[in-house]
């Protein structure tokens, strides 16, 4: 008989075939389709987060495990409600215009939503004005912003002025990231916060909430 522990394994292991025939077996099995998802892919993802953080697994494996987390999510996602899915918070994530990088945020974002968030992926290349109009329609708690070049770090600078302009900057927590990016950068573009890599910035996104 399937097993959340096996689906939890399938996602540490990067086992996309071998997660949807589990998910279908506890699906089957009238397994509650939350306890799928906390108890059986979440916390596959949960397993994985810490063992990037020290190194021990690498970006293409995490990559592997939440697509794998992803899979099979959509076979459980159909059999709930929208209001059994709670949330953590909302949390828009862009790389900033003129920067095309995206693997860095596309990992951010599959350990974000793994960790409970509701995530808008403005994509790359965002300009300025484009945060600003997506935060009064979105909405979110928090943005994050990413930089993966010398050349467009100061268009976070740029961002949060016209953030500012718009008149969304004191509505939202403001994080930034990427290979050029250093903590001393958060006071220079007037950010709220600095994470080095995806694991770093889902902690810094509880603690904002908190805060909240």
């Amino acid at each position: 008989m399937a097993t959340l522990e096996q689906v939890s394994q399938c996602v540490v292991d990067g086992d996309v075939a071998g997660v949807q025939g589990i998910v279908k077996q506890l699906i089957d099995a009238k397994t509650p389709p939350m306890d799928i998802i906390n108890k059986g892919l979440v916390a596959g993802m949960n397993i994985v987060a810490p063992l990037f953080k020290s190194g021990e697994m690498f970006v293409p494996e995490v990559m592997e495990s939440a697509e794998t987390m992803n899979k099979g999510m959509e076979l459980v996602k159909p059999l709930i409600l929208d209001t059994d899915m709670t949330t953590k918070g909302k949390i828009m994530i862009g790389t900033v215009n003129g920067d095309l990088h995206d693997i860095g945020k596309n990992l951010l974002i599959m350990m974000i939503e793994s960790s409970g968030y509701t995530v808008i992926d403005l994509g790359v290349d965002v300009k300025e004005e484009t945060f600003v109009s997506a935060i009064k329609e979105h909405q979110p708690d928090i943005v994050g912003m990413s930089s993966m070049l010398t050349t467009t770090m100061m268009k976070m600078e740029s961002t949060v002025a016209e953030m500012v302009k718009g008149g969304v900057r004191d509505k939202v927590k403001v994080i930034i990231g990427g290979a050029p990016i250093s903590p001393d950068f958060v006071d220079e573009v007037k950010a709220d916060g600095y994470a080095e890599d995806a694991s770093t910035a889902v902690e810094l996104c509880d603690r904002m909430m908190a805060s909240i």
